[in-house]
């Protein structure tokens, strides 16, 4: 890794989901939207589910819908720890848009809220990878 790249790990409760060096990373934090490059300073924040955006050292760009968890930033290395993320390849975004309808029409406000947002952040992510 050189002084003008990131080790950047994104991690959902079950797997690794991806890592490798990057130049610019992309999230929403609960203080609101962070940009990260190199030599960043330390950073601890809660997560909002959203989507990642990550410029890799190669000049590519990847995405990734994620749910509520953290990021850290310290060194050169971002840590993204979410309950659920998936990169936006592998999202199928008319099924999300179907899904976003069954749980619009459920009752139970709290767990439909939170899923509300985890399914518009993977319809985003896959629109946005298209």
């Amino acid at each position: 890794m050189s002084d003008d790249t990131l080790h950047v790990e994104l991690v959902a409760a079950d797997r690794l989901v991806w890592s490798g060096e990057a130049t610019v990373v992309n999230a929403r934090t609960a203080g609101g939207e962070i940009g990260i490059l190199a030599n960043h300073m330390p950073v601890l924040s809660l997560l909002e589910a959203g989507v990642i955006e990550v410029e890799t050292a190669d000049g590519e760009t990847w995405l990734a819908a994620v749910d509520d968890g953290f990021i850290s930033v310290a060194a050169n290395r971002v840590s993204i720890l979410a309950s659920h993320a998936d990169l936006a390849q592998d999202i199928d975004a008319g099924e999300a848009r179907s899904e976003l309808e069954r749980v619009r029409g459920e009752d139970d406000d709290h767990r439909t809220n939170a899923e509300v947002r985890r399914l518009e952040a993977r319809i985003r992510a896959a629109e946005r990878a298209s």
